[in-house]
């Protein structure tokens, strides 16, 4: 495979037209040497902007033309393979040298781009995604790149709540769950959302495992999944359920998913569930969770719910909800009215 290895070897193909005016075409243009002639986007909105100093233009043909650019640099977003294709068949058949991310387009699975470049005497190299260096320490290594969605921008126009914890296996799913079927009783449309392998109970409006992705791919799709759940059934609330925590220390590789859940969300309001006495996870604490997420995502905790199977005393809602100035609920045990309440009263413009 045809891989980048040095920025040496980026220079020597001097000078680029570089395609994809966003984060990676800017990088690419400020590598140490690198000489950036012209940019090109499919992006109507963009092009006649100025971008790193230069125009961008619509044209490959025209703009090599112009420039005498010697190679091109395809910088483009997973979900435009197709555009980078094109792309990187119109250089190649110009004789110009081409450069492309994995992310734009692999060449693993475009083999036939390398016997076209060879049949046109140019090079075609590619910036990897690095699992060289993962298999180096590990032992073991993903066979290619597991990003793989799309980069979604989607915001609901309904109110979103986010069920988030202090530890795994403290209540999410169940408070999500409860706070769904709470709705639907107090004649609510609700859109739940799970994202755990465990989320086979109803209500739920749609499942799908969180961690079986990318933590690059989460937000994406979260921001999916309400999406489609607010065309297909017009809620006035969409709950979901998220993973982990964002301050657990005993099992940290989760916290990541946490975060990219919580992201995807941009809740209007979040309810954190906290398990005392949780015989194998290591919370830190309610206090510090709180201020996690509302230091990550601009939303307010409303309530907490307490998951008490570890605690004789059933009656410690009050002195968790004394503590913490916020309504407090055993939702198993008592039912989530207190909290789709909070939920209401901080949402209640939107809904």
């Amino acid at each position: 495979m045809n891989f980048v290895s040095s920025v040496q070897e980026l220079q020597e193909l001097n000078p680029y037209i570089v395609i994809g005016c966003g984060g990676g075409g800017e990088k690419f243009s400020n590598f140490q040497g690198v000489n950036a002639l012209g940019f090109i986007d499919d992006n109507p909105k963009k092009q006649g902007q100025e971008f790193c100093n230069k125009i961008i233009a619509s044209d490959l043909g025209a703009l090599a033309s112009e420039t005498g650019a010697k190679s091109v640099a395809i910088m483009l977003p997973i979900g435009a393979e197709g555009s980078a294709l094109k792309y990187a068949v119109q250089a190649i058949d110009r004789g110009l040298n081409v450069v492309t991310s994995f992310r734009s387009l692999s060449l693993q699975r475009n083999e036939a781009l390398l016997k076209f470049a060879k049949s046109r005497n140019v090079k075609i190299m590619e910036i990897s995604p690095r699992l060289d260096v993962i298999h180096s320490i590990f032992g073991t290594s993903p066979p290619s790149c597991t990003e793989t969605l799309p980069k979604l921008t989607y915001k609901p126009t309904m109110p979103v709540i986010f069920v988030g914890g202090t530890s795994q296996e403290c209540g999410k799913r169940t408070t999500t769950r409860l706070l769904g079927k709470t709705a639907k009783e107090n004649g609510m449309n609700p859109a739940i959302i799970s994202t755990d392998e465990m989320g086979l109970e109803q209500p739920v409006d749609l499942n799908f495992r969180a961690g079986s992705l990318s933590v690059m791919d989460v937000a994406s799709a979260v921001m999916g999944a309400m999406r489609k759940l607010e065309e297909q059934k017009n809620p006035d609330i969409i709950l979901v359920e998220g993973q982990s925590s964002l301050t657990e220390r005993g099992n940290p590789h989760p916290r990541g998913l946490s975060a990219a859940i919580l992201v995807g969300a941009q809740p209007d309001a979040t309810i954190v569930c906290h398990r005392p006495n949780h015989p194998y996870r290591q919370p830190v604490g309610i206090k510090q969770e709180i201020m996690a997420i509302e230091a990550m995502e601009p939303t307010r905790v409303v309530g907490i719910s307490l998951n008490l199977r570890n605690v004789e005393d059933k009656e410690v809602v009050s002195e968790y909800e004394a503590e913490y100035g916020l309504p407090t609920a055993d939702v198993y045990n008592r039912g989530a009215s207190r909290l789709l309440d909070a939920i209401i009263n901080e949402t209640g413009e939107k809904t």
